[in-house]
């Protein structure tokens, strides 16, 4: 995501009657003809060579190639999505901070006009009833756990009132549509699993359903969403293929914590507690269909967030000392990119576009770091006040054709 952008400059008009306004409201659209995006070119032509320069260039040299670059037409650029919980501090009462600290929200920050969006809300017949906080687990916020495929965000996991798994299937926001919809059953509904995507598909193993099983702590599924996809893309077809079983873990190991299941060179990796504890590791082949040891190396570097760049670049988080480091495979050693006290205590990250985006300050906050740059820069981004993150995920800008007034101006740090 890019640094904040300046706003438009403010006039203020002189003119004190009405009449005169009036006045130079209707000169002002009498004369007014649309410019061409470049002179002298046309203007497909133009677009093409506009959509070589990067939109924060775009955004402010004019309206027109301002309403260009958010067109549906113009390539979208890559934007960052939170799903978020309302922070209880904003509430004036123990019922009411209960009540927001349960509600689930969804935004989307554009790094062009440095700006947060709502997006829009999931049908009425699909309101979620997801708990976050229980009465018996004061201490812990109870997980949500989604994933980002095809540029889509897509729900998977979470917990109801009851304790039991809210979702029978995944919820999914396309950006470029701006609707949600839901896709297959899940043959076991879960919670508290591991989730993960690659090479285009949604993985989901281990977890609890309405109570242990055995069963259910083993299983593994998959849903490809590249078959849908050459079977027509009408998102609002649910034709597509069903969840496919795969081979199942050893052990119920990765019941216990909720698990983000990493993509990395055609496999997922994934450990089963989460920060410095004690942990084992286990990585999974897609091409054989089995399951692997994790690399004594790797497993030794887990010890906080981890995400990986195109599916070829693993980064890792050490929540504890700051430490942001790269995984290298003929070596099975991490090399340490740097170090910061703004990262201790990250409790999740995505990757995309040569940018990591970590989830800090209990929340509040989203610290990105362009891992191309070097040295890497490193800057934060404010989330709406009385909002806090649950997770982030780097997707391609929302259509804004709806677009309404932003929710608030990110006061986005170097």
């Amino acid at each position: 995501m890019d640094k904040s952008v300046a706003g438009p400059s403010t006039t203020t008009d002189t003119s004190t009657s009405p009449i005169a306004k009036r006045q130079k409201l209707t000169n002002h659209h009498t004369h007014y003809q649309p410019q061409p995006l470049l002179p002298g070119l046309p203007d497909h032509i133009a677009q093409v060579c506009l959509s070589l320069v990067h939109p924060s260039s775009l955004y402010s040299v004019c309206r027109s190639w301002r309403h260009l670059m958010y067109s549906p037409s113009f390539p979208p650029y890559l934007s960052l999505y939170a799903v978020c919980s309302s922070s209880s501090s904003s509430a004036t009462s123990s019922q009411t901070a209960q009540n927001h600290s349960n509600a689930v929200d969804f935004f989307t920050f554009d790094p062009i006009s440095s700006n947060w969006h709502a997006l829009p809300a999931p049908p009425p017949h699909s309101t979620l009833r997801i708990l976050l906080h229980h009465p018996s687990f004061l201490s812990r916020k109870l997980p949500i756990q989604s994933v980002s495929v095809s540029g889509n965000l897509v729900l998977l996991a979470a917990t109801t009132y009851n304790l039991l798994p809210a979702l029978s299937r995944p919820l999914m926001f396309n950006p470029l549509s701006r609707t949600w919809v839901f896709g297959p059953p899940l043959a076991s509904p879960r919670r508290w699993c591991a989730a993960g995507v690659i090479c285009g598909a949604v993985y989901v193993a281990s977890g609890m359903g309405s109570q242990f099983s055995d069963h259910t702590a083993r299983a593994v599924e998959k849903w490809d969403l590249h078959l849908h996809e050459e079977n027509g893309g009408d998102r609002r077809n649910m034709g597509w293929r069903l969840w496919e079983r795969k081979s199942g873990l050893r052990d119920t190991r990765f019941s216990r914590e909720p698990i983000d299941a990493v993509g990395w060179k055609g496999k997922l990796c994934m450990v089963n507690v989460r920060g410095g504890a004690a942990k084992e590791g286990a990585v999974y082949n897609v091409e054989k269909d089995t399951w692997e040891e994790m690399p004594e190396g790797m497993l030794a570097g887990w010890r906080g967030p981890v995400a990986s760049m195109d599916e070829d670049v693993m980064y890792a988080l050490d929540e504890v000392k700051g430490a942001l480091r790269k995984y290298d495979a003929e070596r099975d050693s991490w090399e340490e990119i740097m170090e910061s006290e703004r990262f201790r205590g990250a409790q999740q990250m995505t990757a995309a576009g040569g940018r990591l985006c970590v989830i800090c300050g209990g929340g509040i906050e989203v610290r990105v770091v362009d891992v191309v740059e070097s040295p890497p820069r490193l800057w934060v981004v404010d989330l709406p006040v009385g909002i806090e993150a649950v997770a982030v995920h780097i997707l391609p800008r929302m259509n804004p054709l709806d677009f309404g007034f932003p929710v608030a101006a990110s006061t986005s740090i170097e």
